[in-house]
């Protein structure tokens, strides 16, 4: 019997990456199955030594952002059984002493110095896995150009079949929220690539064309957010709401914009997609290869924003058309899929 070991790290505010790896790891057994093989399926869960966090390990995460290769593959031998096939889904893990996979989301690490510093051996072990998975063929070619990757294996993502059957919330709930339709949705962080600034730039020029309606900011409120959007018209200011809220509330919203500069892959706007809400998204990096022509594309300068703006909140027949095919599109995007896309790799390593 084969044994395979999902490796992540335990963390208290989950966002996308942490939604891929329930996702993946629910359906792996499933997916390997399939082809009538037998295979043993862990899901490995460290933490930091001091962490209250559940998790299966301890690990020096501190000390590991910063180890020599040595040290962290010596660390990966202690961690890991020998002959085990193991799929790193956080590149701060140490590599395996046996097959290695790893799934590499984006490069956003090496590429802006507002993020999270890279992990000193990353870029190496990537080089040295036996497969690198990417969630988009934007972050292929990135990895391919920055990193000196060779043949990653491009696997999207999926989105969850909550946002399909999403039904819009009910008036005490948008109430309780501070909201009132109609209402444009931003939800997300603050991080230099999602390009807030243009989006407050842009609303502030939007908002008198569209005196009734409100845009409504989602995701962790930030004194440097909340300074940006400062005294602007009809705002609301959502926070980080439970998970469980999100497909009502992108259900609810009359239209949802990703204004980003840089996405690995995008999620927000697939789950628009999904939800049937109409969708503003920028025209760079994955957005257009998840969106495709079912969206309206901008450039993200506030200019552009703001028209496009005017153009989603419009209730025009071109927008109910793309909105139409947005969800048909999304479809498309399963996490059944994905995961058995991802069967195929860890069959392939040896």
């Amino acid at each position: 019997m084969k044994h395979l070991v999902i490796a992540t790290t335990a963390t208290s505010t989950p966002m996308g990456a942490q939604k891929y790896e329930t996702e993946i790891t629910s359906r792996a057994h499933a997916a390997l199955a399939a082809e009538g093989e037998q295979w043993q399926v862990q899901r490995v869960v460290s933490r930091s030594l001091r962490s209250p966090l559940p998790g299966d390990r301890r690990i020096p995460t501190g000390r590991l952002f910063k180890a020599t290769r040595l040290e962290r593959r010596i660390l990966g031998g202690l961690i890991y059984k020998r002959r085990s096939l193991v799929h790193r889904m956080d590149l701060l893990l140490p590599p395996p002493p046996g097959p290695d996979v790893v799934t590499l989301h984006d490069v956003v690490s090496w590429k802006f110095s507002d993020e999270s510093a890279p992990v000193k051996a990353a870029a190496h072990e990537l080089r040295a896995a036996d497969a690198v998975i990417c969630v988009s063929q934007f972050t292929a070619d990135e990895a391919t150009e920055l990193l000196g990757l060779k043949d990653p294996v491009v696997i999207p993502n999926g989105v969850d079949e909550d946002y399909f059957d999403a039904q819009p919330l009910d008036v005490e709930t948008l109430n309780a929220l501070g909201l009132r339709k109609p209402f444009v949705l931003y939800a997300g962080g603050s991080a230099a690539r999602k390009n807030l600034p243009s989006l407050a730039d842009a609303w502030r020029r939007i908002a008198g064309v569209r005196p009734e309606w409100s845009l409504a900011l989602a995701g962790p409120t930030t004194p440097t957010r909340s300074k940006l959007f400062f005294g602007l018209p009809q705002l609301v200011h959502l926070g980080r709401l439970a998970d469980e809220l999100m497909p009502g509330l992108i259900a609810s919203a009359d239209a949802v914009v990703v204004p980003s500069l840089y996405e690995g892959f995008g999620l927000p706007a697939l789950e628009a997609m999904a939800a049937g809400t109409p969708l503003l998204c920028s025209n760079r990096s994955s957005l257009p290869e998840v969106v495709g022509e079912t969206g309206t594309l901008v450039s993200p300068t506030p200019e552009a924003l703001a028209a496009g703006l005017e153009h989603v909140t419009s209730g025009s027949d071109e927008i109910v058309r793309l909105t139409f095919l947005a969800r048909v599109r999304a479809a498309q995007f399963t996490w059944d899929r994905s995961a058995r896309a991802h069967a195929q790799v860890w069959r392939s390593v040896r």
